[in-house]
């Protein structure tokens, strides 16, 4: 696959590197969004069906995506929201516990500390092995050891989002319906980039926000719900969630019945008639491209920052044990930080610093150019 840059509008002069930091507009989702806001002008533009027909196609390619039905789809406006109604309808027994990984994204971690302080549950954190090779092998069996049938809940994100740990979701899964342990995933950092399947991995509600990979705007996301929280109690009581809500003749009846799947789950005015339709243009495009695709892209941008890990001895785990989109590069105790950083920055190239590591994460827009500068820069700080 050759890259995109064509698509975006991003500065010639600049190396974006940051793509796990936030998503630069596709030259069509900025389309998008300038039509629906000129649309905006004049309300006689918006139809009542307008209320739920595009929320509807933005759940099928959702659906598409990680391969689940739009039924079972909830519009989202933020990571937080989602993982808050999945997390309020786990179930709870005497004695349970729940699991989080180490250094898991803070809203992960705060949402599951909360249910775990209302239930008087024991929050067990999972903490990664201390050698950087086979890391991801190691956490994974790790974390498969310690789901028991006391376990109630596991929350964690599909990769690390520090430095792009690949998990072994499918076996995590399978562990979790054998002990009936709720699974909920984070796919913020990788749902778009990589490929998954909520079905192959048993995953019972996946959580996304749309400004990272899924190259929409800020402020929406999307998540997928199994069956299991058909029945499940949403955090508010919106209109637009109940079954007879697209028939506006009928709204004080009080319908109590709600829509159907995760219908009850969409955030109110999840029909957002700016935004919606920027985040619809962005899944047709990465649908177009294929995740598979856009990761091995990656894969082949990344590998000469594995080959100078390897020349100068700084341990790491495999290439194919870490999200190629999403590298988190832990830095020797000699190299500052500070100093690396800031000439990155003099010389626009845009990564993240997440605890001792640098966070390297392109994308299409990226070429070999742009691994070229970092890489020099690095080096020099190596020595």
């Amino acid at each position: 696959m050759q890259d995109q840059k064509h698509l975006f509008e991003l500065p010639d002069d600049i190396h974006y590197l940051n793509g796990a930091y936030m998503s630069p507009n596709l030259i069509s989702v900025r389309a998008a969004g300038s039509a629906a806001v000129q649309r905006k002008s004049n309300p006689l533009n918006i139809q009542e069906s307008d209320f739920f027909e595009p929320a509807e196609e933005l759940k099928s390619l959702f659906g598409k995506l990680i391969n689940a039905s739009a039924e079972q789809i909830a519009i989202i406006p933020s990571a937080s929201y989602g993982l808050m109604s999945a997390i309020s309808n786990v179930p709870y027994k005497k004695s349970q516990h729940a699991l989080i990984v180490s250094e898991e994204f803070p809203s992960d971690h705060l949402t599951l500390q909360r249910w775990c302080k209302e239930h008087g549950a024991e929050l067990k954190i999972l903490s990664p092995p201390k050698e950087k090779e086979g890391r991801a092998k190691i956490w994974s069996e790790k974390i498969i050891n310690s789901i028991t049938e006391d376990s109630a809940v596991l929350v964690m994100s599909s990769i690390h989002w520090m430095d792009g740990t690949l998990f072994d979701l499918q076996a995590i899964g399978e562990k979790c319906r054998k002990t009936d342990t709720t699974f909920i995933v984070d796919g913020t950092q990788s749902v778009g980039a990589l490929p998954l399947d909520v079905q192959e991995f048993k995953i019972d509600a996946l959580i996304c926000a749309g400004y990272k990979w899924l190259m929409g705007p800020y402020s929406l996301g999307l998540a997928y719900y199994s069956e299991k929280f058909n029945e499940g109690k949403p955090i508010e009581e919106s209109w637009m969630n109940r079954g007879e809500a697209s028939d506006f003749s009928t709204l004080t009846k009080y319908p109590e019945e709600y829509s159907p799947g995760a219908g009850r789950y969409n955030v109110g005015e999840f029909s957002n008639f700016i935004t919606l339709p920027m985040l619809k243009a962005a899944i047709e495009q990465i649908l177009d491209w294929k995740p598979g695709n856009i990761q091995q892209y990656c894969r082949e941008l990344m590998k000469p920052v594995f080959t100078c890990l390897k020349v100068n001895e700084i341990p790491t785990d495999s290439q194919d044990s870490i999200a190629s989109h999403l590298t988190g590069i832990y830095l020797p105790d000699n190299v500052n930080m500070d100093q690396l950083m800031t000439e990155l920055k003099i010389n626009k190239v845009y990564v993240s610093a997440r605890g001792r590591s640098v966070r390297v994460s392109p994308h299409l827009y990226n070429t070999s150019e742009d691994i070229e500068v970092f890489l020099a820069i690095f080096q020099k700080h190596l020595k």
